[in-house]
C-alpha cells in the first residue's frame, strides 16, 4: 500500500509521520512530495508556534481546544521540541474589561495580581496590575520544529521524500496538505493573511508567550531565546501573500511597545507574511474526494491542530475510523469507505501540484 502526502508544511509533515508510524505494521509506505526545495517554506515558516489550546477558546470553537490538547503531547513527547512554560495574558488598565471577558471564555488558568505577575515575568514588573496565567501551555520555534520532524521522517524506513516535485505518482490514497494552494479543489477555502516581525533586544527577557489584549490591536510576543522575539497578531481578509505593510509593522511595534518600552529600540531582524487557509467557519476539515483526503482549514492554528488531524487521517486509512467532528462532508461516503475497509482499493492516478 502506498500513500502519497502532498505538501511539507506542518500539516504534511505531521500527516506523513503519523501515517508512516501507523502504517508500518501494515507494510504501508509513505511518499512525501513537496514542490519547494526544502520543507516548511509556506505559512508554517511564519507561525507563532504557541501550543495554547485553552487561550484559543477566547475566539475559537471548543473543538479547537479539544484537538489542540493532543498537540501538547505530540510536540513534547513524539517530537520533543516544545517548552512547557505556560502562556501569559495581560491588558492595559483601560482595557481590563477585555481581560475579564477573556477569562469568561477560557479555562485552565490562574489569576495573577501585580506581584504574582512580576514574580512570573520580572521584565513586566510594574507594567500591569495583573493577568491570566495558563501553566500547562507550551511554545516552540516553528522552523526548528519542522526541521526536527523532517529529520525524523528521513530516518523512517517506510518513508520516501521527493523535493522539487511537481506531480504525484500512482498511489492507493493521496493526502493533500497543500493549504491555500488546494483551493482549486476546495471551493469554500479562503485565505487570511498574517504578518509578523522578529525583533532582537538585549534589554528584555521573557520566559513564555505574552498576549496583550486590545479591542483593535491585540498582539502576542513569543520569546525565541537569546534576546529574539516574534511579534504577531494581524489577520487580514485578503490573499496577498508576500507584502508586509507599513501600517501592520507600525501597529505591531506600537503594541509590543505597550508590553515593554524597550521594544521601541529593538532591532528588526525579519518581517514576513503569508496566507493561512480557512473555511467559512474557521474550523479545520478533513474532506474526501474519491481516493484523495484533503487536510485543510487550519487557519491560524497550524501547529496546534496538525497533530490531531494527522492522527485521524492515519486511523481512517488503517482502521476505517470516522471522526464526524472534522469529517463533516458526505458522511455516507465516509461510512462506505469504512465498511469496505479504507485501506483497500485501486491505486490513485495522481494529481499535479
Amino acid at each position: 500500500m502506498l500513500i502519497g502526502v502532498i505538501g511539507a508544511g506542518v500539516a504534511g509533515l505531521t500527516a506523513a509521520f503519523e501515517i508512516a508510524r501507523a502504517g508500518a505494521p501494515h507494510g504501508a509506505e509513505v511518499e512525501l512530495i513537496e514542490k519547494a526545495a526544502e520543507p516548511g517554506r509556506g505559512c508554517s515558516h511564519y507561525a507563532g508556534g504557541m501550543i495554547a489550546p485553552w487561550c484559543e477558546l477566547q475566539s475559537a470553537e471548543p473543538i479547537v481546544a479539544t484537538l489542540g490538547e493532543e498537540a501538547l503531547a505530540f510536540w513534547t513527547k513524539d517530537i520533543p521540541v516544545a517548552k512547557v512554560a505556560g502562556s501569559l495574558v495581560v491588558a492595559p488598565p483601560r482595557d481590563r474589561a477585555e481581560l475579564t471577558e477573556f477569562s469568561r471564555r477560557t479555562r485552565r488558568f490562574e489569576r495573577l495580581d501585580a506581584d504574582g505577575l512580576a514574580a512570573l515575568e520580572p521584565a513586566l514588573a510594574g507594567r500591569f496590575s495583573g493577568g491570566l496565567y495558563f501553566p500547562q501551555e507550551a511554545h516552540l520555534e516553528p522552523r526548528a520544529a519542522m526541521a526536527a520532524l523532517f529529520e525524523h521522517l528521513q530516518t523512517m524506513d517506510n518513508v520516501r521524500i521527493r523535493l522539487c516535485a511537481d506531480s504525484v505518482p500512482r498511489a492507493d490514497w493521496i493526502v493533500d496538505c497543500r493549504g491555500f494552494a488546494a483551493r482549486g479543489a476546495l471551493a469554500e477555502l479562503r485565505g487570511v493573511k498574517g504578518e509578523m516581525l522578529v525583533l532582537r533586544s538585549e534589554e528584555i527577557e521573557l520566559f513564555r508567550p505574552v498576549r496583550m489584549l486590545h479591542p483593535r490591536h491585540p498582539v502576542y510576543v513569543v520569546p525565541r531565546g537569546e534576546g529574539v522575539f516574534m511579534v504577531g497578531a494581524t489577520m487580514i481578509e485578503n490573499e496577498e501573500r508576500s507584502r508586509v505593510t507599513a501600517r501592520s509593522i507600525v501597529e505591531l511595534v506600537n503594541s509590543a511597545f505597550a508590553i515593554h518600552p524597550a521594544f521601541a529600540e529593538a532591532e528588526i531582524v525579519e518581517t514576513g507574511s503569508d496566507v493561512r487557509p480557512a473555511f467559512p467557519d474557521n474550523l479545520p476539515r478533513i474532506s474526501r474526494q474519491g481516493r484523495t483526503l484533503y487536510v485543510n482549514g487550519l487557519y491560524r492554528h497550524g501547529f496546534l491542530l496538525a497533530p490531531a488531524l494527522a492522527r485521524r487521517v492515519a486511523r481512517f486509512l488503517f482502521t476505517g475510523d470516522i471522526f464526524p467532528e472534522v469529517m463533516n462532508a458526505n458522511q455516507g461516503e465516509w461510512a462506505d469507505a469504512r465498511d469496505r475497509g479504507a485501506h483497500i482499493g485501486t491505486p490513485h492516478r495522481g494529481i499535479g501540484l
